[in-house]
């Protein structure tokens, strides 16, 4: 130990407090979370004076949980230091995330009487984890929930703690893949906490079980991200259910480089490259977050794009610093440039924008546009129909304005702008009624048709105008002098539903057109039809229904949904009526049907969810069995074939006839074509 050279300290570690420390707008804050992980890497480098400094630091960190008999939140922490009281309830989860593995790798370099004091912190932490009880909507936050509790009450011997962590993480894993994709629905940055945090789970935790179930799971989640991954651009494709500035508007590296990462040091396994590198250069996403209540996802690759749209933003969150679900998001490229353009659309009131709005101050630099609508969408290939309104107009707050907003976030990117059979050559522009808005960049071609818009004042306006270094399109249903909207309060006696606002969105390559004024003909002239009942003062049992209809060249799409409740009634295709697949795509797909099949390769297994991923190219496939009860199972593929007689939750891999299998629960294997080269299970099946 003595050898080890000490760490070299971070600029930001402040010596007085023996945290880091972030300065705000004159103001220093202190984040416990920070300090423990901070400690984590002091204990890991290992020297004499790291492990002095380490315990400091954690001395520091202990301050800042709340220790007081009879606070309804007794071991939970403060998000920074300088707070007076709990309020981020995810505190507990952070430094919990940090300190249990920190005793689990590193608790016997301390003294015995901080080792007393740091379980001591983690026992009141699991007990406010335990009252608090996340549900499992909340993906990110359910995760870390299950692992401090499942490791925390392993490092404890606490078996009632870690009872709580298995069941729930089973419980967690059925509400899951019984609808398709996690919850908190394609997330750049929760989902890859969920992955991290699944993979330290698998390397730490002592139940098989859970260990085996965690692999999958961490592979589920990357299989979705992987295909979201617009290989051309490198950039994770919307649409988002949460998302940060930087993530939204791509001012990091690409995210591909990041999965590769992952993929490199062992958080994602290896068959996961070629969901990145094989697919093929246009294909159709679908997932399902919640086929109950009708969130569903769809992302559409074309080579130089990607067009993706939710059936409805995420609603479990009212995070309002984070952005909800992007309607519309469209990544693309400029051609003879690495700059990546962004198209997304949002509803926004009162002119909030970029940098309104903080969510701490040690969180200024993740200001956000944030979600203030509700919207109902539908998605066929490059083309889609968004239905927005006000989520809270009938809320006593005056307001002066209400609108949805298609920006082109870098007018800089755009090459031509078109109204009709107008080009645009100053800004601002209004929009006639019925007119279609092309836009041009680089290899990409965007057009919006705007729907009919019930209108809460005079006049309210469709228009381009610049912003900042933004293109945008407004979709008013009011402009004026701020005003209380008596007539959206609901429910409420003079309410007779939700304003319509909303569009008619398709993407092309350029090539496809001659010039871009045909490509806004063409959208033009398809026959789009946009009808609502008439008003009706709400009472209950009534409907008010809104359908949406767009046909071109024997391609329909279409969208109905109620304005009295805000509900989606149907979604449809020239194909006939949309349902929500758990995973749809042309590489990988889940059922719960018994049998799965992509390409030449064929998964049967018991009716519980399972899918599969096959990549001819490589010859790797990969067979999941998501089930509570074990049942036979039987991978085909083209070069063999591995029949399990009775198989528990876990994956088969096939990789050029070398079969692994990874489950909980495994009797009689046998392969044909191939070898088992590796087999892990909990327990053997009679």
């Amino acid at each position: 130990m003595s050898e080890t050279q000490p760490l070299t300290l971070p600029p930001n570690f402040n010596p007085e407090t023996f945290m880091l420390a972030r300065w705000e707008e004159g103001k220093i804050y202190h984040a416990p979370r920070l300090a423990a992980e901070f400690a984590n890497d002091l204990l890991a480098n290992g020297a004499r004076e790291d492990v002095e400094l380490a315990e400091k630091v954690l001395d520091a960190m202990l301050a800042c949980q709340e220790a007081r008999e009879g606070d309804p939140h007794l071991g939970n922490f403060l998000w920074e230091r300088e707070d007076e009281v709990v309020e981020d309830l995810n505190a507990v989860q952070f430094c919990l995330f940090q300190l249990i593995p920190l005793m689990i790798n590193y608790g016997n370099a301390l003294s015995a009487d901080l080792q007393g004091r740091v379980r001591e912190s983690i026992r009141l932490g699991l007990e406010e984890v335990r009252r608090i009880d996340v549900h499992f909507r909340y993906t990110n936050i359910v995760v870390k929930d299950i692992a401090n509790t499942c490791l925390g009450g392993e490092l404890l011997g606490d078996e009632a703690f870690e009872n709580r962590g298995y069941e729930k993480f089973r419980a967690w894993m059925d509400f899951t893949t019984q609808n398709g994709c996690a919850y908190e629905f394609n997330s750049p940055n929760y989902a890859n906490v969920a992955m991290r945090v699944l993979h330290r789970l698998s390397e730490l935790v002592q139940h098989k079980p859970t260990r085996i179930g965690a692999r999958a799971m961490c592979a589920r989640i990357g299989l979705s991200a992987a295909l979201h991954i617009h290989r051309p651009t490198g950039r994770w494709a919307g649409p988002f259910s949460r998302a940060y500035r930087h993530a939204l508007f791509c001012q990091m590296p690409p995210e591909i480089g990041d999965f590769r990462a992952y993929i490199e040091a062992g958080l994602l396994p290896d068959w996961l490259s070629d969901a990145l590198d094989y697919h093929p250069e246009t294909f159709f996403l679908s997932e399902t977050a919640d086929s109950e209540n009708g969130v569903g996802i769809s992302t559409y690759h074309s080579p130089s794009f990607a067009l993706g749209v939710s059936s409805q933003e995420l609603r479990s969150q009212t995070n309002r610093f984070i952005t909800g679900q992007s309607s519309v998001f469209v990544a693309h490229h400029k051609t003879g440039t690495d700059q990546t353009g962004v198209i997304y659309s949002r509803y926004v009131l009162d002119d909030h924008w970029l940098g309104s709005f903080r969510s701490t101050p040690a969180r200024s630099n993740d200001q956000i546009l944030f979600e203030e609508g509700q919207c109902h969408n539908v998605q066929d290939g490059s083309r889609a129909i968004v239905l927005y309104s006000p989520k809270d107009l009938g809320a006593m707050a005056p307001r002066s304005s209400a609108k949805a907003v298609v920006c082109w976030h870098d007018r800089g990117l755009v090459d031509e702008i078109w109204v009709g059979e107008e080009k645009v050559e100053n800004l601002p522009f209004d929009v006639p009624d019925g007119a279609t808005v092309g836009v041009a960049i680089g290899p990409v071609l965007s057009a919006i048709r705007p729907l009919a818009r019930t209108d809460l004042g005079r006049n309210a306006p469709l228009r381009l105008v610049a912003y900042d270094t933004h293109l945008f399109l407004e979709l008013y249903n009011y402009l004026g002098p701020s005003k209380t909207f008596w007539e959206q309060g609901h429910p409420g006696s003079f309410f007779q539903g939700k304003p319509r606002c909303g569009f008619y969105a398709e993407m092309a390559e350029r090539s496809d057109y001659a010039d871009v004024q045909s490509f806004v003909r063409a959208v033009a002239g398809g026959a789009l039809r946009d009808d609502a009942a008439p008003p009706v003062t709400y009472d209950a049992g009534k409907t008010r229904p809104w359908s949406v209809e767009y046909t071109r060249g024997g391609e329909t799409l279409g969208i109905e949904i109620d304005l009295l409740a805000w509900v989606l009634q149907k979604r449809w295709t020239h194909e006939g009526t949309l349902g929500w697949p758990p995973l749809e795509s042309p590489v990988a797909r889940q059922s719960s049907t018994g049998e799965v099949s992509v390409g030449d390769a064929t998964l049967i297994c018991g009716r519980q969810p399972a899918w599969l991923f096959a990549c001819s190219q490589t010859e790797r496939y990969v067979a999941a069995f998501h089930g509570v009860e074990p049942e036979p199972l039987t991978l085909t593929v083209p070069e063999g074939e591995v029949h399990v007689e009775a198989m528990g939750t876990g994956t088969v891999v096939w990789d050029k006839g070398d079969v692994t299998v990874d489950a909980v629960q495994c009797a009689g294997v046998k392969v044909a074509g191939g070898r088992v080269v590796s087999r892990v299970t909990a327990e053997e099946v009679a």
